[in-house]
């Protein structure tokens, strides 16, 4: 029994044996075979080819790309806020100060605001004391040329202007005696002593209707502008023209009275209202309306007309 184990046993092994020489040799079957290289020396495995597997396709992307935006692009920066510039403050409304003189006083006062006046030449009237509408006018022009408040009435800006630019008037000024210093007529010309003569001082700016060397009136005159003089000489009225309106400038010549060519002594509203600041085109300008128009209906055509310088 015990022989028969042990046999049973090698004939098992045997088999097990045999079992894995058969697995063996079928695993060698599978690995590549050796064959002669062409030189003759060794061997050269042999393979089969290993496929090279075929790239799947790659799907192609429908519809518009999408840039993608580079690092080099400028970045977009924000508009600046607009500096806003403060408006300017305006400037005061000067008002007027509180009346000191004004339409209807009367006394020395006035006069010595009419006298002040009349020295720089908005006064064109004899001084009376009496505040009235020539009074207002001509302190309206004196406001309005130096950029006070235009009323008509004196506050004291106005009245401390108007020291500044005049004299104390002489009791003579305050009375209507004589001329002013400064604007006196100097002698007769020689050609102003015989007949009825317009005799015009362009030295001390003032004309005198003269009959027969004896002075009948004087009144304040103004010239021409050094581009446009007034001509100088003896000449004679040749046309009186009460209404005259310049062709060449439009402007109105009330009683003008022509000597030599387009010149002629006439009112000049420009002259009542800005005085020696201002010049003609050549004529002789009167700023005192009532005393020419008395003047006017004095003249006649023919009469003389002296231009000379003292």
């Amino acid at each position: 029994m015990l022989l028969a184990r042990r046999l049973f046993l090698v004939v098992a092994v045997a088999a097990l044996l045999c079992a894995a020489a058969f697995v063996a040799g079928y695993a060698l079957d599978d690995q590549p075979s050796a064959r002669p290289s062409a030189s003759g020396t060794g061997t050269v495995a042999t393979t089969d080819p290993t496929p090279t597997p075929t790239a799947s396709p790659t799907a192609t992307p429908t519809g518009t790309p999408t840039a993608t935006p580079t690092t080099d692009a400028p970045t977009p920066t924000s508009a600046p806020t607009p500096t806003r510039t403060p408006k300017p403050e305006p400037e005061p409304t000067l008002e007027p100060g509180p009346r000191l003189l004004g339409p209807g006083d009367q006394g020395d006062e006035v006069r010595d605001l009419q006298a002040r006046l009349k020295q720089i030449y908005w006064f064109n009237a004899d001084v009376t004391g009496v505040y009235g509408d020539i009074t207002t006018t001509a302190v309206r022009g004196f406001q309005a040329k130096r950029e006070i408040p235009v009323t008509g009435e004196v506050d004291r800006r106005t009245l401390d202007r108007l020291y500044s630019m005049t004299a104390t008037p002489t009791d003579a000024e305050l009375h209507n005696r004589g001329t002013l210093p400064h604007n006196g007529p100097g002698a007769l010309d020689p050609r102003c002593r015989t007949g009825r003569v317009l005799c015009i001082d362009k030295t001390s700016s003032t004309l005198r209707w003269v009959v027969d060397g004896a002075v009948q009136q004087t009144l304040d005159v103004r010239f021409g502008a050094s581009s446009t003089p007034t001509r100088e000489g003896l000449f004679h009225v040749y046309l009186k023209d009460a209404d005259h309106v310049s062709r060449l400038y439009g402007s109105s010549m009330p009683y003008s009275m022509f000597f030599s060519g387009g010149q002629a002594v006439h009112y000049s509203s420009d002259f009542a209202t800005v005085g020696y600041a201002g010049a003609s085109h050549g004529c002789v300008n009167v700023r005192d309306y009532d005393g020419l128009a008395h003047l006017f209906a004095q003249v006649r055509e023919g009469d003389a007309v002296v231009v000379y310088r003292s």
